[in-house]
């Protein structure tokens, strides 16, 4: 299988002072590719550190993909670095790239400085992808057998132009390297925890045969991404055995399962609304318009979701929401009964078929009843109201994000289960 290593080059990155993106994306785009990379380095701008760097990722992979340090003031050294690394003579002016300047320049009402035109200059032993999005061109070194036989393309470090650049590196080494088919297939799996997940379908892991590689994706917004992947092969044949596999775990996992794709809550939540003709609405205290933003963020929500309140306020909750006051009282704002009546009230409001609502601590207080972490979900629709009490201890923003992808979780089943009665 082809390798690669991606190397991020700059202080900037090591004094955390940038957050280093372009080496996720372009890691999934080798993945994709069925390109497996093998380690991630973040380099400083130091001449000996880039050069034993590379010299070492070179030696042990196929692949070599550096961002950054390709910029036009003088701690941009990447380039000169590439230049003695490659055994260059000298530079040349790349016609291509020096219009492309020129154009940006021309756009932005700027003149043509001496230390633009030279952002056109390249090593003379490299190749030049020409880079439309900005003033550094993307760098190609391909190294003989007689040194590393591997190639090493140069990107530019802003990540607009990172990410513009993947597509012509890829078409690039699809070109010039011979690329094993790769199979991913994902299943997505909310209510269980990692580790109870794990100890849970353990018979079915350790029985998948040993060209199967399963993959544990955590993330608190959607849940467990869990994935099969199968490098080589015939891509037919492997597509029909993992789909067995998939049969398989979605028997032991049942409705754990929210999707047989890489999805999110509040797609799926948002297929079954359309599917059932039905709409939603939200009343939010402790998530503070999370559970809206990520409903919205789904193309086409508009056809489902009539809207929000954000009752922040106990005053809010009563006024606007119809939440009784000796309910409040009574009861505590963080309780069934407040979050049964915010949803109903929600829903009353604005007519909805469906509402979902939150009410708890995200933190970093609690109150003299409930932990930092408590919250109370409702979720109401056409044959009743539900309430959910579910605790986490994280810090508040992931709190928040816990707790509104919790609500989502539980309005799926709602929809799921009204659409079986």
């Amino acid at each position: 299988m082809i390798q690669a290593s991606i190397c991020t080059i700059g202080d900037e990155i090591l004094i955390g002072q940038v957050v280093d993106t372009n080496s996720s994306r372009l890691a999934v785009a080798l993945e994709e590719a069925g390109i497996r990379v093998t380690r991630m380095l973040s380099i400083g701008d130091d001449r000996e550190e880039i050069l034993n760097n590379l010299r070492n990722e070179l030696t042990v992979n196929d692949i070599v993909i550096t961002t950054g340090g390709l910029g036009p003031t003088k701690d941009d050294i990447t380039k000169g670095v590439l230049a003695e690394l490659s055994g260059s003579a000298g530079y040349v002016e790349h016609a291509g790239q020096l219009a492309i300047i020129q154009e940006i320049l021309h756009s932005r009402g700027l003149d043509m400085l001496a230390i633009n035109r030279a952002q056109a200059l390249v090593p003379d032993r490299c190749e030049v992808i020409e880079n439309r999005l900005g003033t550094a061109p993307i760098m190609v070194f391909r190294f003989p057998e007689a040194s590393f036989g591997a190639t090493l393309y140069a990107l530019p470090g802003v990540p607009f132009e990172a990410v513009g650049a993947i597509p012509s590196v890829m078409d690039d080494i699809r070109a010039h390297q011979p690329l094993d088919d790769i199979l991913h297939r994902s299943v997505m799996v909310f209510g269980m925890a990692e580790s109870a997940l794990s100890e849970f379908i353990a018979p079915w892991e350790d029985a998948l045969p040993k060209d199967m590689h399963l993959a544990y994706l955590p993330n608190p917004l959607t849940g467990i991404r869990l994935r099969l992947s199968i490098y080589g092969g015939r891509a037919e044949e492997n597509q029909a055995r993992v789909e067995e596999q998939i049969a398989r775990l979605k028997e032991l996992l049942g409705d754990k399962i929210y999707s047989d794709e890489d999805d999110t809550l509040e797609a799926t939540v948002g297929r079954l609304l359309k599917a059932s003709g039905k709409t939603l609405s939200a009343a939010e205290s402790c998530t503070g318009g999370e559970i809206s933003h990520l409903i919205t963020s789904v193309p086409g929500s508009s056809a489902y979701y009539l809207g929000s309140v954000t009752s922040y306020a106990v005053s809010v909750k009563e006024k606007v929401l119809g939440v009784p006051a000796e309910t409040v009282e009574k009861h505590g704002v963080v309780s069934s009964e407040v979050a049964a009546a915010m949803a109903e009230g929600v829903r009353r409001v604005t007519g909805s078929d469906y509402a979902v609502s939150t009410t708890g601590l995200a933190g970093p207080d609690g109150d003299a009843f409930n932990p930092v972490g408590t919250v109370w979900i409702g979720v109401t629709g056409p044959r009743g109201t539900k309430t959910v009490k579910k605790n986490f201890r994280n810090d508040r923003k992931r709190n928040i994000e816990r707790f509104a992808a919790a609500a989502l979780d539980c309005l799926r089943q709602m929809i799921i289960e009204d659409s079986i009665c």
